[in-house]
């Protein structure tokens, strides 16, 4: 069960966004009206409304915008006007939402320069809020908080409407990003306090829901955020806004159940319902249609708490809402438990990791892009400064020795690119066989005696209503298949992947064995796991002999240990176990299937022959029967020589 707080990020953040460029141009900066014709001036400021107008709603439609401001950009250079600081703030926010960083500051300085030289003073205070966003955003925090205090300042001073609310909203996200609950919640009361100084009552609403959601979660205090949400509904039922009032009602709701008051956490939800319904807020309504089914749950009204999953899940898959798909098959999982459903308590939780999954991956994906724009922002801000020490020190250019290099680099790339289609169709065909000598391997490795093995365990489990191992067990498992697949989409993997894919196949065969051998993986100090990369899937077919076909046949219990130690250019491991010896496994496998071969180890042998002729090595595998001083096996001794791939 959870709160409505992700949604935030995609609704919220746009509220500073379109404020900014809400710029009233009676007379743009720079321009002397005397020298324009009266339709040129029609011109310029039709242009520069609908790019306004446009970028408001933007929502797919950067090309039109971009179009309009290529329309006045080209005006203002044939009729040789200057061109306006609202204008510069319009491509500022233009190149902002398209991700043009450098630009949307380049622009963003200009306009700040152009307004505070004409004296325009609304518009210098929404650029101050743009580049208070803009640093924001590329990680420059303190900036960030300088730019918003500063557009306050000015909006104080010239008595300026819409930008100290705006202004206080871009400083909660500054500290909400770095994680400053005491500053983020400050500014949200300030902002709530600006907007009712103002009469601007879409900031107050929008203040009091994030101020009141933030007191449902951490440090929370339940009078509060339940007296602050409920002014949200009430201002938003004034105004006709059912996407606030189903916000705020639904985290009311919320609220109510974590205080165990689940009577009138369902009002709040059914409430909110009425709402999102009304506005067409499919994700509120999911939410809501989730968590009634989990309060219903854990009221023990099982079915009626099914009847508003499946509401919600068909909500959610409306919106491709992941993030509550996941927590409603978890709490799904949870309720199928209780009830001892395990049939339909593994499909809720193979769905819940697979939603649960995709989450993290967004999230991690996210994560890297804010990393990129901020490293964009830095490596930009360096080499604007190394140019500019650059342009003072040396401004004569060689035409002809330009030309002479453009030519020379031209032919030289002709014949690097000449050269370099061999080897790349070369190339092509042999990660194309590895890649499929891996998928077969894969199959091989994951064959249907383990899988099925494997659920006949966790069967056996639940049978015995040992809800601990079946867990443990169901676990391991899914952990192992999907690293097994994650592993098998790459020709080669960090070492360390591969040990962490073998360690979980190795606790799933202790497990199902019952404890009939130990093992051990040693790993050279030397050996760096996460920069060294081996071909995918190259150890575990030689375990998984050494088990099957070693250990298992033995009468007492085995033991089967991995080495793993660098040497030069390639990893040597060693694979040691004490069991019957290669000849009686291979005895024991011609009389229960006849001329049975390991495909496994002979997939691994091919796929090192492979890498030998791609690199030029001469890698290989090396067999050693063990045996003790009466001549009698003791077991098998594999020796890999592994290629590094950095």
């Amino acid at each position: 069960m959870k709160a409505i707080i992700v949604l935030f990020i995609s609704v919220f953040l746009p509220f500073g966004a379109v404020n900014a460029t809400v710029v009233k141009t009676g007379t743009p900066a720079g321009i002397i009206r005397s020298t324009i014709a009266p339709d040129d001036e029609e011109k310029l400021d039709h242009f520069i409304g609908m790019a306004r107008e446009l970028l408001e709603k933007s929502k797919g439609k950067l090309q039109e915008v971009d179009a309009y401001l290529d329309s006045a950009t080209l005006l203002c250079e044939k009729r040789k006007i200057d061109c306006p600081s609202s204008l510069h703030l319009l491509k500022a926010e233009y190149f902002f939402q398209s991700g043009d960083y450098s630009s949307a500051e380049e622009q963003g300085n200009l306009a700040l320069e152009k307004s505070e030289g004409s004296k325009e003073y609304e518009v210098q205070a929404r650029t101050l809020n743009f580049l208070g966003r803009y640093y924001q955003r590329t990680g420059f925090f303190k900036e960030s908080i300088e730019s918003f205090n500063a557009g306050i300042d000015l909006a104080q001073k010239h008595k300026l409407k819409g930008i100290i609310p705006m202004s206080y909203r871009g400083q909660a996200n500054v500290y909400n990003a770095a994680e400053d609950l005491n500053n983020y919640r400050k500014n949200l009361r300030l902002m709530a306090d600006a907007g009712y100084a103002e009469g601007d009552t879409m900031a107050v609403m929008d203040a009091l829901l994030l101020l009141g959601t933030s007191l449902t979660d951490k440090q929370r205090d339940f009078r509060k955020a339940d007296s602050i949400l409920r002014r949200c509904v009430e201002l938003a039922l004034i105004k006709d806004n059912n996407f606030y009032a189903a916000f705020a009602s639904a985290n009311i709701g919320w609220n109510y159940y974590r205080e165990n008051m689940f009577d009138s956490s369902i009002v709040s939800y059914e409430r909110s319902l009425k709402y999102s319904k009304l506005g067409n807020q499919i994700s509120i309504s999911a939410n809501s249609y989730g968590n009634l089914g989990t309060i219903n749950r854990d009221l023990g009204n099982h079915v009626k708490a099914i009847k508003y999953y499946q509401q919600s899940i068909e909500q959610a898959n409306k919106v491709s809402d992941w993030y509550t798909l996941s927590w409603v098959y978890n709490d799904m999982h949870q309720l199928y438990l209780a009830e001892r459903d395990t049939i339909n308590a593994f499909k809720s939780f193979v769905l819940f990791k697979q939603f649960n999954d995709s989450v993290i991956i967004r999230r991690s994906s996210q994560g890297l892009t804010e990393a990129r724009v901020r490293y964009e922002a830095d490596m930009h801000n360096k080499e604007v400064a190394l140019l500019s020490l650059r342009l003072k020190n040396n401004r004569l250019l060689n035409a002809g020795i330009l030309g002479f290099f453009i030519l020379a680099v031209i032919i030289g790339l002709l014949l690097f690119r000449e050269s370099k289609l061999k080897d790349r169709r070369r190339m092509s065909e042999m990660n194309r066989k590895i890649s499929e000598l891996t998928q077969a391997n894969l199959r091989q490795q994951m064959n249907p005696h383990f899988i099925f093995n494997t659920l006949n365990s966790i069967q056996y489990y639940m049978y015995q209503h040992d809800k601990l191992a079946t867990n443990t067990y169901l676990t391991k498992f899914s952990s192992l298949m999907r690293k097994v697949l994650e592993n098998s989409n790459h020709t080669s993997i960090p070492l360390r992947d591969e040990l962490d894919a073998l360690h979980l196949y190795l606790e799933l065969e202790s497990l199902r064995f019952k404890d009939r051998f130990d093992y051990n993986i040693i790993v050279d100090e030397e050996i760096d796991t996460l920069l060294f990369k081996i071909p995918t899937m190259l150890i575990q077919p030689y375990v998984e002999n050494s088990i099957c076909h070693g250990l298992m046949p033995k009468a007492d219990k085995g033991f089967v240990k991995i080495d793993l130690r660098l040497n030069s250019d390639h990893i040597i491991c060693t694979i040691e176990d004490n069991g019957i010896g290669r000849e009686a496994a291979s005895e024991r496998t011609k009389q229960k299937n006849g001329n049975h071969n390991s495909m496994g180890t002979r997939i691994v042998s091919s796929r090192l022959d492979l890498v030998n002729e791609l690199y030029g090595t001469s890698l290989k595998t090396v067999y050693t029967d063990l045996k003790n001083d009466k001549g009698e096996p003791e077991g098998t001794r594999v020796q890999i020589n592994i290629p590094i791939m950095t």
